[in-house]
């Protein structure tokens, strides 16, 4: 077969293969709360490196991939084993992607990269891309 130099195939964009990637992709549309939850989700890294955590959180098929917020929140601490540090970080990320009150006082448990990581989420939840959130050098 002889291809036509004149003639070029079309091409779709790649489609995202890391799951960061397309986490963000899903996210971009959604409301405020949610794409600073799937920032915080994917700049802590270890609580979604957890196979158990994307099970009960991730709903993926082929190209898309989606968080299924009110199945995790209704059972992440029942099916999950989380050390105090996961369980305030979770907690306070699903009130980041849908607002609900929380115990602040867990922040106290989080640790300073973690603390980091919320308060950032929670810049970006008010609309804030400029403030700086971290360690002075």
């Amino acid at each position: 077969m002889v291809r036509d130099p004149a003639v070029t195939p079309t091409t779709e964009p790649p489609v995202p293969r890391l799951l960061s990637d397309r986490l963000i992709a899903w996210a971009h549309d959604r409301d405020i709360g949610e794409p600073a939850a799937v920032a915080a989700l994917i700049e802590e890294g270890d609580i979604l490196a957890r196979g158990d955590v994307r099970d009960l959180l991730l709903v993926e098929g082929g190209a898309f991939v989606f968080c299924d917020w009110p199945r995790f929140e209704a059972r992440y601490r029942c099916v999950l084993v989380l050390d105090e540090g996961e369980d305030a970080f979770l907690t306070l990320v699903l009130a980041t992607a849908f607002p609900r009150l929380v115990p602040l006082w867990k922040v106290e448990v989080l640790g300073e990269r973690r603390l980091g990581i919320v308060l950032r989420a929670l810049a970006r939840l008010a609309g804030c891309a400029t403030l700086a959130v971290g360690v002075r050098s």
